[in-house]
Order: C-alpha cells, then sequence, then structure tokens
C-alpha cells in the first residue's frame, strides 16, 4: 500500500491540522522557506509527522532543510548530495532520500537524466547517504503509465525498494506502477488559488 504524502504547499495551518489531527502523518512541501514557518512549531506540536520536501532544493537551503524535512524526493546533481551529506554530519541527523531523474528528457525540468543516473547513485553511496529510491514527474500531456514503467524498471535495476510518482492526475497510474509515495494535493486539500 503506498504512502500518500498530502501536498499542503500554499494552504495554511488551519487546514493542514485537521488531517493531523484525523492521524495523517505524511506531508509535502515544495519550498523551503514556505515549510520552515510553517512547519517549525508543527514539527514540535506533532513530533510523528514525517516532512517531505518534494521541491527543487538549492545548496544555500541545505542545512534548513536537513534540519527540517525527513525526506527530500529532488536530490539531483553531486554538488546537491555532497552538500547534503556535509550538513548531515554537522547536525547529526540522516534525511531519507530519493534521486530525482528527469524521465522525460525535459530542458525545462529537474532531474538527473537516464545516462547520468547511475553515477549519482553510486555517488550517494559512496557518501552513504540514504537512498530510498527514485522520484520523477512525467512530461505534461503524455500518457504517465509508459514513464511509470520505465522508473520501476530502472529502480529494480538498481535494487531500490521505494519509488515517489504520482500526484493528483495521474497517482491511480502510479500506484499500479509499484508507487510507494504518492505526492497528492489538491485531491486532498481543494484546489490552490
Amino acid at each position: 500500500m503506498p504512502i500518500i504524502i498530502a501536498v499542503s504547499k500554499t494552504f495554511p495551518e488551519s487546514e493542514i491540522v485537521p488531517l493531523i489531527e484525523y492521524g495523517h502523518s505524511h506531508f509535502g512541501e515544495n519550498k523551503v522557506q514556505e515549510a520552515l514557518n510553517k512547519w517549525t512549531n508543527l514539527k514540535v506540536k506533532y513530533p510523528d509527522v514525517k516532512l517531505h520536501l518534494i521541491g527543487k532544493l538549492q545548496t544555500n537551503k541545505v542545512k534548513f532543510a536537513v534540519n527540517l524535512f525527513d525526506f527530500i524526493h529532488s536530490v539531483d546533481n553531486e554538488k546537491l548530495a555532497k552538500k547534503i551529506s556535509e550538513e548531515q554530519k554537522k547536525q547529526n541527523k540522516k534525511v531519507k532520500l530519493f534521486i530525482q531523474v528527469n524521465i522525460g528528457d525535459e530542458d525545462q525540468k529537474s532531474g538527473v537524466s537516464k545516462k547520468d543516473l547511475k553515477n549519482l547513485y553510486n555517488f550517494c553511496k559512496n557518501l552513504e547517504l540514504e537512498v530510498l529510491g527514485l522520484m520523477c514527474i512525467p512530461p505534461l500531456g503524455k500518457d504517465s503509465n509508459l514513464y511509470f514503467k520505465e522508473m520501476k524498471t530502472i529502480n529494480d535495476e538498481l535494487k531500490l525498494k521505494d519509488l515517489s510518482m504520482g500526484m493528483t492526475s495521474d497517482y491511480i497510474d502510479a500506484a499500479k506502477n509499484s508507487a510507494t509515495y504518492l505526492r497528492i494535493g489538491s485531491k486532498i486539500f481543494g484546489l490552490r488559488n
């Protein structure tokens, strides 16, 4: 059964707390600064909540991300991996990581290319980072299924157990292709402004 990450970006605490009180424990944010403002106190009040960074992480925000987040889904280059490793040592904290793959080879999207993935994965392993699996966002307007199948194959080749893929529009296809983490926002919180 996949874990549902309730993507709470842009939604205020007042809309998140009822879900926490109901028993949901995995939440996702896109931006480090917004998460710091919103979750610093919430994580103290609700220590069982697991917070996922699902957006792009800039190296200058790594120390804040390592401190606040339990999972980072957007590792896509060696510089970032090295910075996370250094920060984890400083803070004596391990964060669970996903390597973001640019599965559709799209210029405008983050993620490591398929051809460079193995090198980045080995680099992360050498740094003793805890890589759970891969993450992707398939190209808009194309059949997500094809990309999810390919991601599952690549994930299996690397012998990784987790896959972060699927959003509100395509989570059912992602689940059918062995996604273990689904990132769902508007189906839970409603449409964003």
